[in-house]
């Protein structure tokens, strides 16, 4: 079930909060090589499933950073912001990448509304977004993301 808030004041309310999960995605060989693509990381470890098979993790994996860059598609699952007439991801306070994401595994988000605070023209806000693989002990991706919200 997607949270939904309305305005600073709702925001404000909800700092401390886990807001909830996002659907399982899979992530798609796909997605890794467009992603390498886009960015020329062809690193075999993510682009090269046959020689992956025998290096460290048993098979290809996702880049950390294509992780984290499923924010955008995720996180609205998991809470949409409403009552602004933009919003922009301002950047990352900590980002670490504790565990794998597999070739072909499943994938959803998490996020805890740690800050609200008022700037300029709107409000800022960071979010603890936690990525979780499907039956893995560790998460794949923990980060502190900040966005801004302007009236």
């Amino acid at each position: 079930m997607t949270t939904v808030l309305n305005g600073v004041d709702e925001l404000k309310a909800k700092v401390g909060e886990h807001l909830g999960y996002s659907e399982y995605h899979e992530v798609t060989q796909e997605q890794v090589n467009l992603f390498a693509d886009a960015t020329g990381d062809h690193q075999w470890i993510h682009v090269d499933p046959e020689r992956a098979k025998s290096g460290p993790f048993g098979g290809p994996i996702a880049h950390g950073y294509l992780t984290l860059s499923l924010a955008p598609s995720l996180i609205p699952e998991v809470v949409q912001v409403h009552g602004f007439s933009m919003a922009v991801n301002y950047g990352c306070e900590k980002v670490r990448f504790p565990s794998p994401v597999p070739v072909g595994s499943r994938l959803r988000a998490g996020a805890e509304l740690v800050g609200a605070d008022d700037v300029a023209g709107g409000v800022q806000v960071t979010m603890k977004l936690t990525f979780e693989v499907e039956g893995a002990p560790k998460p794949s991706c923990v980060a502190e993301v900040v966005y801004r919200y302007f009236e």
